[in-house]
This record gives structure tokens, sequence and C-alpha cells, in this order.
């Protein structure tokens, strides 16, 4: 068995490094804190060796307890009683469901404890999906290590975090897919914004009435409609005002 390292900080800026046989991780605790620890999963042995000792060399204010993997975790005494859970996905992926399924049952067991999802991506999918679980915190590798302990005092002082990067891409995201036709939601009825599509289209009447399975005298009652609204008085006049009020707004249509 290779052994382990355990760094016991017996006074302040002093780590001594001492083997031990207590499973597979770093241990960096005072006795009878484990309340004020920091459980850090992570698989990855230098990975985990390197986070663990760059969130106490940047002050993060808590022990860690680092585990490699969330099986060795929950065979640690009083694993329970740590202040917020540090999960390692690595480049694995939220959105598969083997990784999933671990989260979903880490948040469940930890509960209340905050569960904190570390990762290499900072794909919204994939963030979206960790808040979904239950996750209080998303940190990619992309930010800084400062940011990095920030977000783990925010989820310990009871709030949630994800990255600025996932709510720009949210906020693109949410503007490529608006309906564009919703953009004539506070002038025209849902069936006369698809007359005017076709009308914008160059459609005829017929045409129109036969892709939108009504009766070509139904059609000539809403263009009269639309026309009224639009103050035009013909259908050459309400194409120009349409793309006046409405610039970019032409969605594609069913072919005639």
């Amino acid at each position: 068995m290779v052994p382990t390292i355990q760094l016991d900080a017996k006074s302040p800026g002093t780590l001594e490094f001492l083997s031990g046989n207590i499973g597979n991780g770093i241990h960096l605790h005072r006795n009878g804190l484990a309340e004020s620890c920091l459980a850090l999963l992570d698989e990855r042995v230098l990975d985990r060796q390197c986070l663990a000792q760059c969130l106490t060399a940047y002050g993060v204010g808590k022990e860690i307890l680092s585990f490699g993997s969330i099986e060795e975790w929950r065979h640690q005494e009083n694993a329970l009683s740590a202040s917020a859970i540090l999960l390692n996905v690595g480049s694995r992926k939220v959105t598969d469901a083997k990784t999933g399924s671990e989260i979903a049952d880490l948040v469940n067991e930890a509960h209340p404890v905050p569960v904190v999802i570390l990762a290499d991506t900072d794909d919204l999918e994939q963030i979206l999906k960790a808040l979904n679980y239950g996750a209080k915190a998303y940190i990619p590798s992309s930010i800084r290590f400062e940011i990095c302990v920030e977000a783990v005092n925010l989820v310990l002082a009871g709030g949630t975090f994800v990255p600025a990067s996932s709510v720009f891409a949210l906020h693109k995201a949410i503007d490529t897919g608006v309906d564009s036709t919703r953009a004539m939601a506070s002038v025209f009825t849902e069936r006369q914004e698809e007359v005017v599509q076709a009308l914008r289209r160059g459609k005829a009447n017929k045409i129109i009435a036969h892709e939108l399975n009504l009766r070509e005298s139904t059609v000539k009652v809403h263009i009269r409609n639309i026309m009224k609204k639009l103050k035009a008085t013909n259908r050459t006049e309400v194409v120009y005002k349409l793309n006046e009020m409405f610039p970019g707004t032409l969605v594609s249509g069913r072919s005639s």
C-alpha cells in the first residue's frame, strides 16, 4: 500500500509531513475541528494534493480533508461534519448518467452540507445540470484560484456560485432562442402574426389559407384587421410598415 501523507498544521505557517495508514487522502487538520473542515473528493492524486495545499495557502479558512473517492469519504469517521464538500469531476461530464447520479446521491446524502462541483469545463449545459442536481456552486478550472476560494466562502455563507461566463452564455442563449415573431405580440394575435409572416414572404391569400388551414375568407378578414392596425391601405404598404416596425423578424415558413 502506498503510504499517505498527513499534513498537520501544528502552528501557523508550519506543516509537518507524517506517514500514516489513513486511506489515500491528504489530511490537513487540527484536532477536534472536523466541523470546520472542507472535504475534497478527487480521484486524481496529484490534482487532489495540489488543490488541498493551494486552498490552505490561499487562506480558505478551513481545514482540508481530501479523499480519492466518494466511497472513501463515506467510510471516514464523522464525514458528514464537514462544512462543505468539494467534488472534482475533472473532465467528466455532469450530463453523463453515471456522473450525474453520483452528484445527486452525494447531494442527498450530505444534506444539509453544501456540495461544490469543480470541473475542467465551463459549458453552460454542465453548469445548469449540476445546479439541477442540487450543487451549490460550479467552479471551472478556467477561473483564478482566488476566485475559487471566494466562491467556496460564498457557499459557506449560504450563497450559490456560477462563473460569469455561464451567465453571459445564458443571456446569449436566451437572446438567440427567443421566437422572433414574439416581437409582434404587442400588436398582433398569434394567428395574425402567422398571416403577417406569409404576407412578408409575398404569398397569395389562397396559399396562406392552405398553409394555415384556414378559409380564404378568414385570411382576408385577418389581412383587413392587420391593415387597420397598421393604418395601411394595401398589402404593399403593410409589408413596408412591418419591415420598418420589426426589422429582421422575418421567419422561415412552409414552402408553397
